[in-house]
This record gives structure tokens, C-alpha cells and sequence, in this order.
């Protein structure tokens, strides 16, 4: 592998580990704060839909982030209200959540544009554009430092800048400030919180807030930037597999964004190598596309070291009276 094949295949791995990092870091809030969601996926994929549905429509790509991130929010307003408000299970919720958004993600499409449950493709205006850093292509040509400069680290979209901001973000807010010990602590002692005469259920609900309207930029992102349209299922298990790298991250930002870049890493090779040979023997194309997939059963089946949750996580809180 050359050095321009290597600046090719980490381009793609920032691109394929965004998603992955946004709907990532969305579990890391509410997970912290004690409500699991394995309903990243349908908020991922409900904000995909609305956010490709709204930018067709009105050729503008901010009402259709807006939309999504809108889409996402009022999902995880249902999962609140179910696991929070009503204390009901939540992986169930989140499930029901996940459901609900790949059945009427493609109920909707087909009603609105009659394309066979997807969007119509998106033109420029509709689409997050490429964003070229101050002269990139003056020194493109310059050796190591120009591709890495104007490859690597210029030409994306400013949704995969905002991606990687919020991991020191995120890492401020929850270690670093009042709101952010609050919610760790609701995590694991929700009774100590409530004692302190804080809100467990107003801290719950923030950051199930948080965690709508990150997966929504995740789904826009899908829609309206890595690719130029909805069709159906498009996460493809992304939402799962960025919970899968949250449990290899333990709960942890900077760990988070380096469990993403590798499950982006092997999603890009397993686009950019296809048919490879090893010891004279072809390791077919579908081996390669499921290597992300082995890789989030192997870390869910306990193999990459204990993982210890939040101890409040998935217990409903009953205010003692």
C-alpha cells in the first residue's frame, strides 16, 4: 500500500466513523445519566428520512438538519416518556422506538414521493458541501505534509468537523462542569441526587435530549452528506454498532472516538479491498463487509475485557416517600 492509498483509505475512515461517533457519543449522555437506549438506530434513521425528505423538498440543507434533528428529538421524547416517566423497561422502549422508525421512515417516503420508500436524490443545495482549508491545494503537492493537510484533514463536511468537536465537548461537560457531575452521579446513585434536592427526572430527560439531538446530526449526516438521499434501513446497524463501541469505550469520550475510527477503519477497507488474498487463498467481499459486524459481536460477547455500566443504569427511579 502506497502513501496516497493510505491518505485514501483514512479520508474514508473519518467519513464512515461520524455516524458512528455522533450516535455514539448520544448513548455515552444518556447511558452516563442511567437510561439505556438501544433506539439509536431508529432515531438515526428517522432523522435520515425527515432530514432528506425536508432538504428535497425546499432545496435547503439547514431546515433539513433541522427537521431531522427535530425527528430524532421527538423519538427520544417517546423513549423518555416511556422509560422515565411511565419506568418502563427501556431496552423494550428503545426496541419499539427502532421499530417504529424503519416502518413509517418507508410508509412515508412511498406516500410522499413515490419512489419505493426512498427520497429523490439530492442536488448541491440540498447536500452539506466540502469544506477546502486555507491553501490546501497550494501545498497538495508538497510531500507527507500536503496530502495529510488537504486529503486527510480538508474537504468535509462541517458536520464531521462539528463530530469531532464534540468529543473534547463532551469530555468539558461531563467532567469539567456542574451539570456534567450531576448527570454521572444520577447514573450511579439517583437516590444521593434526589437527597441533594436535584431533579433525577429533569436530569434524565436532559440527557435523553441531548442523546435526540446528537443521533439527529448523525442522521442528517447519513442523508445529506455521506450520501445524497434516503433509502431504506440505510443506518444498516449503525446505531448498534456505535453502542457496541461505546461498551469497548466504557462510557469514556476520548475512547469513544477511538473505538468509532476503528469500526471506520474496517468499514473502509472493507470498501477499498475487496478480493484480497492472503497465503494464496481470496478472502471474498461479503468476509470484508462483515468485519465491522464480527468485530461488535466479538466486543458485545465480553471479549475485549470487562465493561462495568453505570450501576443505576436501566432501573427506573421510584421517589422514596
Amino acid at each position: 500500500m502506497d502513501f496516497l492509498t493510505l491518505i485514501q483509505v483514512l479520508d474514508s475512515t473519518v467519513r464512515l466513523a461520524t455516524p458512528l461517533l455522533l450516535a455514539c457519543l448520544a448513548g455515552l449522555f444518556s447511558e452516563r445519566a442511567g437510561i439505556f437506549d438501544i433506539g439509536l438506530e431508529g432515531k438515526m434513521l428517522a432523522s435520515a428520512f425527515f432530514s432528506a425528505a425536508v432538504a428535497a423538498v425546499t432545496g435547503d440543507v439547514w431546515l433539513g438538519l433541522l427537521a431531522g434533528i427535530a425527528a430524532s428529538l421527538v423519538l427520544s421524547g417517546l423513549h423518555g416518556l416511556a422509560s422515565i416517566t411511565f419506568r418502563g423497561n427501556q431496552l423494550i422502549s428503545g426496541l419499539a422506538v427502532t421499530m417504529l422508525a424503519q416502518g413509517f421512515t418507508v410508509v412515508i417516503a412511498q406516500r410522499w414521493f413515490q419512489q419505493g420508500g426512498r427520497t429523490p436524490s439530492l442536488m448541491t443545495e440540498g447536500r452539506f458541501g466540502p469544506i477546502t482549508f486555507p491553501f490546501a491545494e497550494a501545498i497538495a503537492e508538497v510531500p507527507v505534509i500536503g496530502p495529510i493537510y488537504a486529503e486527510l484533514l480538508s474537504g468535509h463536511s462541517i458536520l464531521v468537523y462539528l463530530a469531532f468537536a464534540a468529543v473534547p465537548a463532551s469530555w468539558w461537560l461531563l467532567y469539567r462542569t456542574r451539570f456534567g457531575l450531576r448527570l454521572r452521579a444520577v447514573g450511579e446513585n439517583p437516590e444521593a441526587v434526589d437527597t441533594a434536592g436535584i431533579s433525577v427526572v429533569g436530569l434524565r430527560f436532559a440527557a435523553v435530549g441531548i442523546c435526540g439531538v446528537l443521533c439527529g446530526l448523525a442522521g442528517a449526516y447519513l442523508a445529506t452528506s455521506l450520501q445524497a438521499g434516503f433509502v431504506k434501513d440505510m443506518t444498516a446497524g449503525r446505531g448498534y454498532i456505535a453502542l457496541a463501541a461505546l461498551i469497548f469505550a466504557k462510557w469514556r469520550p476520548w475512547h469513544a472516538m477511538g473505538a468509532c475510527l476503528l469500526f471506520g477503519l474496517l468499514q473502509a477497507v472493507a470498501l477499498r479491498f475487496q478480493n484480497i488474498e492472503l497465503g494464496g487463498i481470496t478472502i471474498p467481499v461479503q468476509m470484508m463487509d462483515a468485519l465491522p459486524y464480527i468485530l461488535t459481536v466479538v466486543i458485545l460477547a465480553g471479549f475485549v475485557g470487562k465493561a462495568i455500566p453505570p450501576k443505576a443504569g436501566g432501573e427506573p427511579y421510584v421517589k422514596e416517600r
